[in-house]
């Protein structure tokens, strides 16, 4: 797996999406100009897993999108390396 980004603004991610192989995804909601919606429906529309580091919590999401796992902030870096190690299936979020 190779990491690529980060990237802080929806049409270069969208870019990125286009021309990588994206096997999963952590996504700020709230990218300071735009919220990242569109690169959650891109990613969905591929089967990309992904997860939201974010903020705002579950219900300020767009319903399409509540199924998403997501860590609020703050968090540990613990809480995140388990989260992708469980998109990636090795093990379950608590």
């Amino acid at each position: 797996m190779v990491v690529v980004g980060p990237v802080g603004r929806v049409a270069d991610a969208l870019a990125l999406i286009e021309r990588e192989p994206i096997d999963i995804a952590t996504l700020d909601v709230n990218l300071g100009t735009a919220m990242c919606y569109p690169i959650a429906e891109q990613l969905k529309a591929r089967g990309v897993p992904f997860l939201f580091l974010t903020g705002y919590d579950g219900w300020t999401l767009p319903e399409w999108l509540r199924d998403v796992p997501l860590l609020i902030k703050p968090f540990d870096s613990a809480a995140v390396i388990a989260a992708v190690r469980a998109l990636c299936g090795l093990e379950r979020v608590t």
